[in-house]
């Protein structure tokens, strides 16, 4: 029964705000709960050496040959440096390097040396502008 005859009935609608925003919600939470793959890996090519037999008699008048033990003790030129800090290991490769121009710096790390102690000759040549760094190795000896 319709009781009011005269007046027209409203077409029902559709608020669309509210759903929209249920939707915006819902889409922040997928966002902010998502976590995403990052690959720690590297993709590198790592140098390749070949064997070459060196008079290690016949030192380079250019070079500055740097040892790092296993113990973590340096020697520059075969000389033992103490030092507090890369700067003052900086000073030492400076002071070895006074008349040289550009030398070349040789770094003979042990086996189990760590490898910030390797890093922290690096840095002390970078901090005394020597460019030129090179690393010994020994090869296996074959059976």
């Amino acid at each position: 029964m319709n009781f009011q005859r005269g007046k027209q009935s409203d077409e029902p609608e559709i608020n669309l705000v509210p759903m929209i925003d249920v939707l915006l919600v819902i889409l922040i939470f997928l966002v902010v709960t998502t976590t995403y793959s990052k690959f720690a890996q590297l993709e590198i090519n790592l140098p390749e050496a070949g064997t070459e037999e060196v008079d290690n008699n016949a030192q380079k008048p250019n070079t500055i040959d740097i040892t790092v033990s296993a113990s973590g003790t340096y020697t520059i030129n075969l000389t033992p440096v103490k030092f507090t800090s890369i700067e003052s290991l900086r000073d030492a490769l400076q002071a070895v390097a006074q008349d040289m121009k550009d030398p070349f710096i040789i770094i003979n790390a042990d086996a189990k040396a760590a490898h910030q102690s390797v890093i922290t000759v690096m840095e002390a040549a970078r901090l005394a502008g020597h460019s030129k760094i090179t690393f010994t190795t020994e090869t296996a000896p074959q059976e």
